[in-house]
């Protein structure tokens, strides 16, 4: 698919297999990245390393997030089977399962 869309004062012609909607979102993005960084008298080149550095960070910090979210659900589960795990050993140690052997007669 392509997509036109405005960075800035520029159009672009890109092409993507994400839905238009998807890109022209992230083109918004971008732009309000770049907005931030500006600043009276800076290039053009230094904004958009500016806002490259923007979304560098807002990007790594999704990642942490993601990985402490991850991380904290790992350990919810891991608690909950020690738990499970914990109840079965008691049932079983109430109600001990008799192992039938071959050599026992059924009559």
């Amino acid at each position: 698919m392509e997509v036109k869309l405005r960075i800035r004062d520029q159009e672009y012609l890109v092409k993507s297999d994400g839905s238009e909607e998807e890109i022209l979102r992230i083109a918004q993005y971008v732009n309000s990245k770049i907005e931030e960084a500006s600043v009276e008298g800076l290039s053009e080149k230094k904004t958009a390393v500016l806002a490259a550095l923007h979304i560098a960070s807002d990007y790594f910090q999704a990642l942490k997030e993601r990985d402490e979210a991850f991380a904290r659900k790992r350990k919810k589960a891991e608690a909950l089977i020690e738990h499970i795990d914990s109840i079965m050993a008691q049932q079983l140690q109430a109600n001990p399962v008799r192992r039938i052997e071959t050599s026992d007669s059924v009559e």
